[in-house]
């Protein structure tokens, strides 16, 4: 058992899950060297312990009407063990969204590292900094796909179903495509 281990075996932890995206490039590389540095940031973490990674999804960006149009997206999703309280993790994955030069100028525009906390144990929170489960994952295909791979038994706390159930035929599969690439 690794040092990393050992740290994160002496508080009480929790499984989450969050996805991964990315659709602009930037000194990093391109999209998929970014979202594999984010895995290494957060499997960096003293309280993070990176427990599965999917594979990596090409994905049709979805833009808002009348909006530019913008590059594909590399998605996928981790499950992470953590000792971090939900919010103190939410600020986690929002450093290491500003580490890669995410700018939130708008909703749904183009980023270089997107990560959302989708899922944290069975909590149900609804506060003002953080909803979970995640309010818009049962509809997207490029969550739900990635996510069912290596959490596919986890049921949402509140749609009271599996993952790999909300994954058959998620609303935007027409709209987004999401393919495997990895």
């Amino acid at each position: 058992m690794g040092l990393h281990a050992i740290i994160i075996s002496n508080f009480m932890t929790e499984l989450c899950a969050i996805a991964l995206g990315s659709n602009l490039s930037s000194e990093i590389g391109d999209s998929k060297q970014i979202v594999e540095a984010a895995i290494a940031q957060l499997t960096a973490h003293p309280e993070i312990e990176v427990i599965k990674v999917s594979r990596w999804y090409l994905t049709k960006a979805i833009t808002l009407p009348d909006a530019d149009p913008q590059p594909n997206y590399i998605n996928g999703c981790a499950i992470l063990k953590t000792s971090l309280q939900p919010l103190a993790l939410l600020q986690a994955l929002f450093d290491i969204e500003q580490f890669f030069g995410r700018e939130r100028r708008e909703r749904w525009g183009a980023r270089t590292l997107d990560l959302d906390l989708l899922l944290y144990g069975d909590r149900v929170i609804n506060s003002p900094d953080l909803e979970l489960p995640h309010p818009r994952m049962g509809d997207r295909a490029f969550v739900l796909l990635p996510l069912a791979e290596i959490a596919a038994d986890w049921m949402h706390p509140i749609y009271q179903k599996a993952i790999a159930d909300l994954a058959t035929n998620p609303p935007d599969l027409n709209l987004s495509h999401p393919i495997a690439i990895h």
